[in-house]
């Protein structure tokens, strides 16, 4: 095989312009305008929106670490294909993250509203699900890093909060904390702010939360809202001797192995749904083993849904829809780059988080816009979309973008798709291109 070298400008991201097309045609840039604190005097210097665009570009193409997204500025056409003048160096990203402080990076959760509003409203609500997250970082030498309670014990990391709905996989809010900060601490003003932050037709109809999330106080804010709620109680020790009743106390359920138990709960109109399944007939449940009774695994739910409509069963499956959470903090982490998108500034890095998230949300809102029934993560959309070879050039002065592309049935289903973007919103779906 001989080696030489093409002076053609040729990327291997070329379908991102599905990425482009689709932010032009929903407006996301003059949002971006209008949310970002820079103003920049000197003449040379890069569009705010276009350095926040390329740092978005960077995520969606692989990118975790700002000397990442940086590198990219290697591949000759794909400032072009993002619709920017050109991609950061890491030096501007640097510049450009420095320039948040505490009001300028809370004015990005904008972004968030602004994705949820493309939501149609339900009769019965959305569901959201709040979560805590603890974010390892190694070095531990940044603004607001410190040691706290993570899954590998006292690590160096920050302990967000995230509020996400359950229906569609959309991100609602996110608050940066630091490391050492409990789970309970502004919970309930972070509530309070996500709430105060939908769109009017976006209504709430239920709050889920695990154990970290039990506290009078955010159920109460809850309550005062008219919402209904589903929390996971803590094991303590005057919960436990519900645990320990007699099997006169249990009812069966439906469920080989699965009984339960309702008491009134300390709250106002609260009902306490203790939940016990035995080990051997299911394996994989989750909860809680006591020590004096080896043989099952216990979960203790706190809810205010109405007794006659809602029977215990029936909550504990309303409940376990929030693992899906879980399943997003990890994609958010792996694949969107947060684990590595640590600044010096507490400001800056909650800035670049913010900006991951909402390349995450607009994915999200990508999928909808195409029909698609499922939600894909990031790295299948990479594989099926946005890895793509193609050649940037000027043809009669028009910029023009040859997409590597054979078969016709190929070629087909990449010109329905730039074509549904396009077009009014319709039902006609854009069918996963067969490998």
């Amino acid at each position: 095989m001989r080696i030489s070298f093409t002076d053609q400008r040729v990327t291997a991201h070329g379908g991102l312009v599905v990425w482009s097309r689709f932010l032009h045609e929903c407006g996301f840039r003059e949002q971006l305008e209008r949310v970002l604190p820079h103003a920049p005097r000197s003449n040379h210097a890069y569009v705010p929106s276009d350095t926040a665009l390329g740092f978005i570009g960077g995520i969606i193409s692989g990118a975790d670490k700002l000397s990442r997204v940086a590198y990219l500025r290697h591949d000759p056409a794909i400032a072009e294909v993002l619709g920017i003048e050109a991609v950061p160096s890491q030096s501007t990203l640097s510049r450009f993250f420095a320039h948040f402080r505490a009001s300028s990076s809370e004015g990005l959760t904008a972004l968030y509203r602004w994705a949820i509003r493309r939501l149609p409203s339900q009769r019965d609500g959305y569901t959201l699900d709040l979560d805590s997250w603890s974010l390892l970082h190694r070095d531990g030498e940044q603004e607001g890093v410190a040691s706290g309670y993570t899954r590998e014990g006292l690590r160096p990391c920050h302990h967000p909060l995230v509020a996400a709905l359950a229906e569609v996989p959309l991100v609602a809010n996110f608050w940066l904390r630091r490391g050492d900060t409990n789970t309970m601490n502004n919970a309930p003003d972070f509530l309070q702010s996500t709430l105060a932050g939908l769109p009017a037709h976006v209504r709430v109809g239920l709050v889920r939360g695990d154990s970290g999330f039990y506290s009078q106080a955010l159920l109460e804010t809850v309550r005062r809202r008219g919402l209904h709620y589903i929390v996971v109680v803590p094991l303590k020790s005057h919960v436990q001797r519900f645990c320990r009743h007699d099997d006169a106390s249990w009812t069966d359920t439906e469920i080989a192995g699965l009984q339960v138990q309702e008491l009134d709960g300390p709250g106002r109109s609260e009902r306490l749904i203790v939940i016990r399944q035995k080990i051997a007939q299911r394996p994989d449940a989750g909860g809680r083993t006591l020590f004096d009774l080896p043989d099952y695994r216990f979960q203790a739910l706190a809810t205010n849904l109405p007794r006659h409509e809602v029977p215990p069963l029936h909550v504990w499956r309303r409940y376990n829809g929030r693992a899906d959470v879980e399943n997003r903090i990890k994609e958010l982490g792996r694949q969107f780059g947060i684990i590595g998108l640590c600044c010096q500034s507490f400001w800056a890095t909650e800035a670049a988080y913010h900006l991951a998230i909402t390349a995450y949300n607009l994915c999200v809102l990508l999928q909808r816009r195409l029909g698609q029934l499922e939600k894909c993560q990031l790295v299948t959309l990479r594989w099926r979309m946005f890895t793509r070879a193609a050649i940037y050039s000027r043809a009669q002065g028009k910029p023009t973008l040859k997409l590597a592309v054979q078969g016709r049935a190929a070629r087909d289903w990449w010109r329905h798709l730039l074509e549904k973007l396009t077009a009014p919103p319709n039902c006609h779906a854009i069918e996963s291109l067969q490998a």
